[in-house]
């Protein structure tokens, strides 16, 4: 036990013993990992506005007929400041009267009784960026319906096929792009930490000649790799997290008005796991090509 933890101290140390080799080939693996993480950020970024609903539905609202308009004109300036709201447009019974008798030619659209039948009522318009727009369209109608007086509620389907179709293809879209993507940085983080370990090309050839056996050459180098991927794609997720503070709000003022978005967790993990794989893997390589 003492001799493997000997050897792991080994391949953390031997990468201050050449600095010059491993300062470049964690460059080159932080770089590879950081333009990786930026390709997720826009990934991401992209779905999740895709996938936000951009289309336009009509709500309206009608109170009981005799609703005193004392108690409904504070809910409708309650109703105007509520979120995605594009227009409103209200009617108290008589202006909903009027606009009757305009539409029968200036006739008197009013009943024999004198009494005005009809409820104040009003219309609106959302435009809702919700990701789940089912989700939103029934707390607005709870919202709307549990307003007090209100008789009845009724709505226009959202108008949102981009969001739709997107929403039912992004998963072939995200999902292959991400595996692109891991098989690309494993590639260039395997292929960095093998050559950086090609300087240890004749401390191997002389540990062969007096025996060493396998796994104490390789579990130093194994270790070294792994370092290497996992301070490189440490490194890289720190950029990547500055990025991200730094630049976001500036996408979200006009023209652009988007949100930028942090890769998942899981997608983050996997910018680190990769390279460290990828580490292990480079080494194992640099011993197993002298074999």
């Amino acid at each position: 036990m003492r001799t493997v933890l000997r050897l792991i101290a080994r391949g953390v140390g031997d990468m201050a013993l050449h600095p010059l080799a491993h300062t470049l080939g964690l460059a080159a693996v932080t770089l590879a990992v950081f333009l990786g993480g930026v390709f997720l950020m826009a990934l991401t970024t992209v779905d999740a506005e895709f996938r936000v609903s951009r289309g336009e539905t009509v709500w309206q609202v009608y109170w009981r007929p005799g609703t005193p308009l004392e108690q409904v004109r504070p809910q409708w300036d309650e109703v105007r400041r509520m979120p995605w709201l594009t227009r409103a447009e209200t009617w108290t019974p008589d202006d909903a009267l009027a606009a009757l008798a305009k539409r029968l030619g200036g006739a008197d659209a009013l009943p024999s009784g004198g009494v005005n039948p009809l409820p104040p009522t009003a219309l609106l318009v959302f435009s809702p960026r919700e990701v789940d727009a089912g989700r939103w369209a029934r707390e607005t109608q709870s919202f709307l319906k549990n307003l007090p007086g209100v008789e009845r509620v009724t709505s226009t389907p959202l108008k949102d096929e981009f969001g739709r179709m997107w929403r039912g293809v992004s998963a072939f879209v995200v999902w292959p792009s991400v595996a692109f993507l891991t098989l690309v940085l494993a590639l260039v983080s395997a292929s960095s930490v093998r050559l950086t370990l090609e300087h240890r090309r004749d401390e191997i050839e002389i540990l062969k000649l007096v025996g060493a056996r396998n796994w104490y050459i390789r579990l130093p180098l194994l270790v070294g790799g792994a370092m290497l991927g996992l301070v490189g794609g440490g490194a890289a997720l720190a950029l990547l997290h500055l990025v991200y503070r730094f630049v976001g709000p500036f996408f979200a003022v006009p023209p652009l008005l988007m949100e930028l978005h942090f890769p998942p967790p899981e997608q983050a993990a996997l910018l680190v796991a990769v390279p460290v794989l990828m580490g292990l893997t480079g080494g194992w390589m640099a011993v197993r090509d002298r074999n």
